[in-house]
């Protein structure tokens, strides 16, 4: 269905009221139950707190460590940074409230769950369960909210950054009143055809951040002043025709490409740009399908990656075909694959057991998305999970048959932890070497939270591994990415024991945790893509990360949009295609003269454009292009 002006208006006030209802709500809980105010920054001492039971008592304490790990990183602890943290918390607890209920009444109308929220505690999982247990969870509302608690537990195997309930963002519940509001606003009978739609989860992404929002952070700085500024004053809506224009003519020319012009994308692709007669020289070995990387570096709810998905379900059919006609080995796994990679027919014992396995192989080897947002984690996670639920159910493969989805590929670039004692602490279990890597690690990573994948980490990384281990000279580069690939795994495994280790806090957790991040996003910054498709932020740059900006991308400093073309095209192989939709004036304007010249046509050849104009991006008021850039060296 199409989401028109009256549809998104009408789900822009229901996330607004959903909004309003768990602030509300959850700034109480923290001052009336847990002795932390976010109107003042002041925090009672657990001891004061006699009022409370074990384990309420255990959830202010866990608050507290949460509040002591998110002031760590910020340059001023008094009284104006306790506030912001403290209203980051409840801001995190309601998005995370908000995108789980809305998850589960998008499963319930998908038929992956039995009803559990479409009518609330008259639904009949809820009554089911109720039968079972037959009162011996207490009043109504306390077991609606346990049954709750033990969907999320069911899904956070597979969706952790969304459910796991051990998360920072996920210590709160509405109580009853306040879940009843929720309820009352998601069940509104004018959205009920909407949660049918993959689209709604993006929207609700889309709307938690309100244009007042963004208008009072404009009007009080030119520049972003902070990596959450840069967020929302940068989150502008893709149009679903945009995202098939790049997508069809990045990731679906390219297998066009490959095929010789033999393939189902001519015709499946709407937007794809190719002439009746065209037909290209195929490749002497396809690329195996596994291998095909793609990127969207501001990823948001991933609706580049959701029509990607469709794409890609498309090649890997052609790719078994071709490997069934042509035999085995004839796929290339070499070009962005591993050395663990088998031939297809090796790997699966025919075509319906492959075809079954293929929406778990796109999440895991296919789509990668980056966001500075923590909310993009959640919410794009959980938009490439329904697509490969819908994928099994329209395939009719039943829920006990599907194979469990892997984590994925999906970052928030968060900052790197930045308490020194848990640091010292750390450091200590591991080798001195290790350890004098990690705290330069973490010192590379510091500018993440502002800068995503714009953080030239991989660059830095030789440099760092010569300064610790030695230098080795010219010939020994590949030594030192060797290196660096032994240290991480050790680094890894043991911060995953640090954040296990019964003598660590649940602050060492976050720690732990901030830290395995860290490592992810090196690991997306080494990656070689096929494919960078993106609705990049785009104007001044943060104030905070301008010098380091300017001085790593000096042909296209003066506007983000030119630095993350540039920074997309050097993630990439050669003959890989970038896709952008951005702000035309930059194909224009003198002052983006040097980005022209310098990064779209001396790095790479522009293949395709689209002059959009204005009210392409929600309320964005900028003449926007969409663009395809191949890239040539």
């Amino acid at each position: 269905m199409a989401f028109d002006d009256a549809t998104r208006a009408r789900l822009n006030r229901f996330v607004g009221k959903v909004r309003g209802i768990l602030t509300e709500e959850f700034t109480r809980q923290l001052q009336q139950v847990y002795g932390l105010d976010p109107m003042t920054g002041n925090s009672a001492d657990l001891e004061s707190l006699v009022h409370l039971d074990d384990r309420r008592l255990e959830t202010a304490s866990v608050l507290r460590q949460i509040l002591d790990h998110y002031l760590a990183a910020e340059s001023d602890t008094g009284g104006a940074a306790r506030r912001n943290v403290l209203k980051r918390i409840v801001r995190e607890q309601a998005f995370t409230v908000l995108n789980r209920l809305a998850a589960l009444r998008m499963m319930e109308v998908r038929g992956l769950i039995t009803e559990s929220i479409g009518r609330g505690t008259q639904s009949q999982g809820f009554r089911l369960y109720q039968a079972v247990v037959n009162g011996a969870l207490g009043e109504t509302g306390e077991a609606y909210q346990i049954y709750l608690f033990s969907l999320f537990d069911h899904f956070a195997a597979d969706l952790t950054s969304l459910f796991d309930r051990h998360a920072p963002q996920s210590l709160l519940f509405p109580r009853e009143p306040a879940l009843n509001d929720v309820l009352q606003e998601l069940l509104a009978p004018d959205l009920a055809s909407l949660w049918a739609e993959d689209e709604t989860i993006g929207w609700i992404y889309q709307y938690f951040n309100s244009k007042e929002e963004r208008k009072a952070m404009r009007e009080a700085s030119q520049a972003p002043r902070n990596s959450r500024e840069l967020a929302v004053r940068n989150q502008f809506f893709t149009p679903r025709y945009v995202v098939e224009f790049l997508v069809d003519n990045t990731l679906g020319r390219l297998w066009f490409n490959w095929t010789g012009g033999e393939t189902c994308l001519r015709d499946r692709c709407q937007y794809l740009l190719v002439k009746p007669d065209e037909a290209s020289e195929p490749l002497g070995r396809l690329r195996d399908p596994r291998t095909i990387k793609l990127l969207d570096p501001a990823c948001g709810s991933m609706h580049f990656g959701l029509y990607a998905f469709d794409l890609f379900q498309a090649i890997y059919r052609e790719a078994w075909d071709w490997e069934q006609s042509n035999g085995p080995n004839e796929l290339d796994r070499a070009t962005g694959g591993s050395p663990d990679l088998k031939p297809l027919p090796e790997t699966y014992a025919d075509q319906d057991a492959f075809l079954r396995d293929v929406p778990r192989l796109i999440i895991e080897h296919n789509i990668y998305g980056v966001d500075i947002d923590p909310r993009a984690a959640q919410i794009a996670s959980l938009a490439l999970w329904l697509r490969a639920q819908r994928a099994w159910h329209q395939a009719g493969v039943k829920a006990k048959d599907r194979p469990q989805v892997g984590r994925g590929h999906v970052v928030a670039a968060v900052a790197p932890p930045a308490e020194v004692d848990l640091r010292k602490r750390f450091m200590e279990e591991l080798d001195p070497l290790d350890a004098e890597l990690f705290e330069k690690t973490l010192f590379v990573l510091k500018g993440l939270p502002e800068l995503g994948v714009l953080l030239q980490v991989e660059r830095e990384l030789p440099a760092l591994v010569r300064a610790v281990f030695g230098e080795h000279g010219d010939l020994f580069r590949e030594e030192d990415v060797a290196q660096w690939r032994k240290a991480e795994v050790r680094l890894r495994d043991a911060l995953t024991e640090f954040a296990r280790a019964a003598r660590s806090t649940y602050q060492g957790r976050l720690f732990a945790d901030d830290a395995l991040q860290g490592l992810l996003m090196i690991d997306h910054c080494r990656e070689v893509f096929d494919v960078v498709v993106m609705n990049p932020p785009f104007g001044a740059l943060a104030s905070s990360t301008k010098a380091e900006m300017t001085k790593a991308y000096p042909n296209s400093k003066n506007d983000l949009l030119a630095i993350f073309v540039e920074r997309g095209l050097s993630l990439m192989r050669s003959g890989s295609r970038i896709g952008a939709i951005t702000s035309r004036t930059c194909f224009f304007l003198s002052s983006f003269q040097k980005w022209r010249e310098e990064v779209v046509l001396a790095i790479a050849k522009p293949e395709v454009m689209a002059d959009l104009g204005l009210g392409v991006m929600d309320d964005a008021m900028v003449e926007a292009a969409a663009y395809v850039l191949e890239k040539r060296i």
